[in-house]
């Protein structure tokens, strides 16, 4: 008889079930209890090596976090980060090709660029007394060239239209219709990025006498970038004074602005005041706050 406090089992109907329920309840031979038991303990000493295999990395992560954290800045972050960066840059110079076309599209798929910054855009800038200054390059020592052209300077030269994508570095992009300038014609037409005057005939290869850097700053001063000469000198490096057809706006950078398709926009300056040509990097915004120098390729 069984006892009324015994718990009711129901034979299972499945026969395999009730061979596996049999076997559920047959005793462990001494083998097979030992062999369990190590089983068991091979799974805590597992654990117990992961769990401190865990803890060690965290450790480790957090250390190296700290020490990032408290190593000397270059150039606004941390200088063992500024070394990463700039290894990465020093890749994409070699490896990619500086005459490389950034992608065009049809003009049709051209939209509306959206506002975004405005460091550089003073309030007080008068359109109708602006002009461009060039600083023309100069040795060390040497007195610099210096020029101031119109906007009907840089309109009688041979005007350019391209189709591109502006990236931003914030992760966004837009396709967008440019009209203006190379800068590249602008420079074989006044010949101020050598210090002999003479102009740059083969863009892949510039003399020696020819600057390495460009800077570019606004009227104000407060916003201000820095190129590559191979960058300035790239077939769609414009001297732009048109968007989407229509004439550059004030809060797009009238009446012109920089448009360098293969680097991010935080390049594309607006409202270009002053160019200069240098054999050291000029100072660049952004740069100043830790971004990459370059900004592209």
């Amino acid at each position: 008889m069984t006892s009324p406090d015994a718990p009711h089992q129901p034979a299972p109907d499945n026969p395999a079930e009730a061979a596996r329920a049999a076997a559920d309840r047959t005793p462990l031979t001494p083998a097979q209890a030992q062999a369990e038991q190590a089983a068991l303990r091979g799974a805590a000493t597992r654990s117990r090596r992961a769990f401190l295999g865990l803890g060690l990395a965290g450790l480790a992560g957090l250390a190296g976090w700290r020490y990032l954290l408290h190593s000397p800045d270059a150039d606004g972050i941390p200088r063992d980060l500024r070394k990463v960066l700039d290894f990465n840059g020093k890749l994409t110079k070699d490896y990619f090709a500086h005459t490389r076309l950034a992608p065009e599209f049809a003009r049709s798929r051209a939209r509306q660029l959206r506002l975004n910054g405005n460091v550089g855009l003073g309030q007080d800038f008068d359109p109708a007394t602006w002009k461009l200054t060039v600083q023309g390059y100069a040795p060390a020592g040497a007195p610099a060239r210096r020029q101031e052209f119109t906007l009907a300077d840089i309109k009688a030269l041979p005007r350019t239209e391209m189709t591109t994508e502006l990236k931003c570095i914030e992760g966004w992009s837009v396709i967008v219709h440019w009209a203006g300038v190379r800068l590249s014609d602008f420079l074989a037409r006044y010949p101020l990025a050598t210090s002999s005057g003479q102009p740059i005939a083969d863009l892949r290869q510039p003399p020696a006498d020819a600057a390495k850097f460009v800077g570019l700053v606004t009227p104000d001063e407060q916003y201000y970038v820095g190129l590559e000469m191979y960058a300035a000198l790239h077939p769609q490096t414009l001297l732009a004074y048109e968007l989407n057809g229509v004439p550059l706006t004030l809060a797009h950078g009238a009446p012109l602005r920089l448009v360098t398709p293969l680097k991010y926009g935080v390049k594309h300056l607006k409202r270009i005041g002053t160019i200069a040509f240098a054999d050291q990097r000029p100072a660049d915004y952004w740069a100043e706050q830790g971004y990459d120098w370059s900004g592209g390729h």
